[in-house]
């Protein structure tokens, strides 16, 4: 196959298909090497099962590569019950006490870090500093920190800080903002009209306060002033609001290469982002035959792309041993008793 060979980092993240890493896959990725996986409820059982899983993962590719998952706590939520903990949506959360949404995400946070690191994941795709709207989508809407940058940014770093305190890198999403968007980006292509200055002020606001995170994903979306014919993932004039306006130098990484926001097959979905400047291509439904095409065509990480993806990597930590059940009872404190409704 052409594209990434062993030796090389290939431009993309990838799934595997169940509990097991099956051996076909366990091969596929010996060959092309990608940077890093994604877990999804389909590959999770039980704690056990899933420090092998991790373990495996890592094996095949011979590196301790990064693994993420989205544990954002509600809605989505991979890791659940009995398990593991589970959350409120992270804006009824916020909800519950205003005035202290920062410390409460943050000890959030930091809880779902200790969880993620026992089972050998160590990244997640948050925060989600999508500044919610009267029109954002139910899909998202709960999902988000509040309506105005400067609350977004404020409880996005606490997010972000209460990973890298736990040793679990944080992912940006959905740059440049996914919050205006009407429509669900996994069923179709949604499309913003806001001006630019408009969007400069509150959307891409919150994402430039926190444009220092290691990781980005970014947002299916169509921002008719800047580009009004393809997304922010497929766009490369969006790729230099994000460097350059918003001043994000992370890894950008593509959102889902298989939401059904893009057009196209998987060989022109990657052929187009990677042309917009993305580093790296997600790939998660785990399909063996789009993992081969993504990977033919994304091929090996670019020497820039490598750089901030080992930058990434050197902001891993090993934690400190904290009292977790102390980090429990104040987010209790504070969340208890202090709902606004």
């Amino acid at each position: 196959m052409t594209g990434a060979i062993s030796g090389t980092q290939g431009a993309y993240i990838f799934g595997c298909a169940g509990e097991k890493l099956l051996p076909e896959e366990a091969a596929f990725f010996a060959e092309t090497n990608p940077w890093g996986f994604i877990l999804f409820a389909r590959n999770i059982d039980n704690p056990d099962q899933l420090r092998r899983l991790t373990n495996d993962l890592r094996t095949s590719v011979g590196r301790d590569a990064l693994i993420t998952i989205d544990q954002e706590g509600g809605r989505v939520e991979r890791l659940t019950p009995p398990q593991w903990r589970h959350w409120m949506p992270p804006l009824d959360q916020i909800k519950e006490n205003p005035a202290a949404a920062a410390r409460s995400m943050y000890l959030r946070y930091r809880i779902i870090a200790d969880e993620l690191r026992d089972i050998g994941v160590d990244s997640n795709c948050a925060p989600c500093a999508d500044v919610a709207t009267a029109q954002t989508h139910p899909f998202l809407y709960n999902r988000c920190y509040g309506e105005d940058a400067y609350t977004v940014a404020l409880v996005g770093r606490a997010v972000a800080d209460g990973l890298l305190d736990g040793g679990v890198l944080p992912v940006l999403k959905h740059i440049p903002g996914h919050g205006r968007a009407g429509t669900d980006s996994h069923l179709e292509l949604p499309r913003v009209s806001a001006k630019r200055a408009d969007l400069m002020a509150s959307d891409f606001a919150a994402m430039k306060a926190l444009s220092d995170l290691p990781l980005g994903m970014s947002a299916h979306v169509v921002y008719e002033d800047i580009d009004p014919s393809d997304c922010a993932t497929t766009s490369s004039a969006m790729t230099r609001v994000v460097r350059e306006d918003i001043g994000f130098d992370g890894v950008l990484m593509t959102d889902d290469i298989s939401m059904n926001a893009l057009n196209g097959d998987m060989i022109e979905r990657t052929r187009a982002s990677m042309a917009a400047g993305m580093d790296m291509i997600l790939h998660c439904n785990s399909e063996m035959s789009e993992m081969q095409q993504v990977a033919q065509q994304a091929g090996a990480l670019t020497p820039a792309a490598q750089a901030r993806a080992d930058a990434a990597l050197n902001m891993r930590i090993s934690p400190d041993n904290i009292d977790i059940s102390a980090l429990e009872a104040e987010l209790a404190s504070l969340l208890i008793g202090h709902s606004d409704e």
